[in-house]
């Protein structure tokens, strides 16, 4: 297993099908922290992750903090716009936790100020209030990724032979 990608209370299940489908392509966990916005059975959820199903270890939380004690060790990444860190700043290690908050209201504050450390950020200019969930967690998971060297993951493709 590489990284963990937490979802605290995602609220559309478009967001994390996409997500299911990056994490299954770079071998990451994936936990979704509940309440969800949406079932799992979600049609739009199911469609969005593709056939990647199979490929994907996910894992439910009934809270946040449910999640901190099945993993009180865990080294937390919180991703916000409200962190003084950029996303390139932090060193990611294998099994390390990249949590992201729902949609509408990302991570709430009472959780951000214990991780004031290693909540991190996507720079973007000023009058851009966030990125697309599925945008971010691509973009962060991909860093920790390439810090570790794309260890487990296909580093090169080959053309398909033709006949013409």
């Amino acid at each position: 297993m590489t990284v963990n990608i937490v979802l605290l209370e995602p609220e559309i299940p478009q967001n994390t099908g996409n997500i299911a489908r990056t994490c299954a392509a770079i071998g990451a966990s994936l936990h979704l922290i509940k309440p969800l916005g949406f079932s799992i059975e979600d049609k739009y959820l199911k469609r969005a992750g593709l056939d990647y199903w199979s490929l994907l270890d996910i894992h439910y939380h009934d809270s946040f903090e449910d999640f901190k004690l099945k993993y009180p060790d865990g080294l937390y990444f919180m991703a916000t716009t409200k962190a003084k860190h950029k996303y390139t700043d932090v060193k990611y290690t294998k099994d390390c936790f990249i949590i992201f908050g729902k949609e509408t209201a990302g991570i709430p504050e009472t959780i951000l100020k214990d991780y004031s450390d290693t909540s991190i950020r996507i720079p973007m200019i000023s009058e851009a209030r966030s990125l697309n969930l599925s945008n971010s967690v691509a973009i962060v998971a991909y860093e920790a990724m390439r810090q570790m060297d794309f260890n487990g993951l296909l580093a090169e493709g080959k053309l398909r032979e033709y006949d013409y």
